[in-house]
């Protein structure tokens, strides 16, 4: 398979690997309120094992990254060894937390930010009930999971929050019963790609189960031109859209799956 020379160079050679894993759905279950989402049985120990292990070790999220740092407890590590190699990218790499210092980089709001925040109780004041506003500060996603019917909400929706976003120089990116309305310009596979020049990396692994992670494969997929081994991963379940599903070398059974595919990662590395 194209990413068994990734596997293979991240266990021979793992100081010039990076591996990057999305957060919900991939190191944690899908919930409906996002506030829920602690992360998988065993995954925050299976970071603490990789992280020591390989040159770079990644989680890029749509999430703030004060909130990830607060699902999965990792401040408390901060600064030791076992997080030395460990950088999480939030709000799609506008926010950078390092785990060798515990330092937390954040550039202020695009003011477009704002005025989309004062003008969505407007355009969402005839939504169905279960509709909710979740407020990220650089960015602002509109949760349909606990509408009677999701999918109608979003659709009923969407134009108007999409020319909302428009107006104000954001962008409107779909997600798994979510609209997020955030920056421009701004995905996993710029995160990902700029991660990868940074550290050097010559072997990527890349792991996500939604529509945001399919940038980061477009990017995995590229680095492979340039002699970059490169492995995509999906963490599958019945809400992953079947184009990242099918772009993946490696599909695994959820965030249970990622975890022991990390465990062994860790394994056979320290071996």
């Amino acid at each position: 398979m194209p990413g068994g020379a990734a596997l293979a160079a991240l266990i021979t050679a793992p100081e010039n690997a990076l591996v990057a894993l999305d957060y919900d759905g991939t190191l944690a279950p899908i919930m409906p309120r996002p506030m829920d989402a602690a992360p998988a049985p065993g995954a925050v120990d299976a970071l603490r094992a990789l992280a020591s292990r390989v040159g770079t070790l990644a989680i890029i999220t749509g999430r703030p990254v004060d909130a990830l740092l607060e699902l999965t407890g990792l401040p408390a590590d901060a600064g030791t060894e076992a997080l030395a190699n460990l950088t999480i990218l939030g709000q799609y790499g506008l926010q950078r937390w390092e785990g060798a210092t515990g330092d937390t980089v954040s550039p202020e709001p695009l003011p477009g930010v704002a005025a989309v925040r004062a003008r969505l109780p407007e355009v969402l004041r005839d939504a169905p009930p279960g509709v909710t506003v979740e407020d990220k500060v650089q960015a602002l996603v509109i949760h349909v999971r606990r509408a009677v019917d999701p999918d109608a909400a979003l659709g009923a929706l969407a134009p108007a929050l999409r020319r909302l976003a428009e107006e104000h120089g954001l962008e409107a990116a779909p997600g798994k019963k979510v609209l997020e309305l955030r920056p421009p310009h701004h995905d996993k596979g710029r995160a990902l790609r700029e991660l990868v020049d940074e550290r050097s990396a010559r072997s990527v692994l890349m792991a996500g189960d939604d529509l945001g992670d399919l940038p980061a494969f477009d990017a995995v997929e590229a680095l492979r031109s340039t002699g970059i081994a490169g492995l995509t991963v999906c963490s599958d379940g019945p809400e992953v859209p079947p184009a990242l599903r099918e772009r993946a070398d490696l599909v695994v059974d959820g965030p249970a799956g990622i975890v022991a595919l990390l465990q062994v990662l860790a394994a056979r590395i320290g071996a």
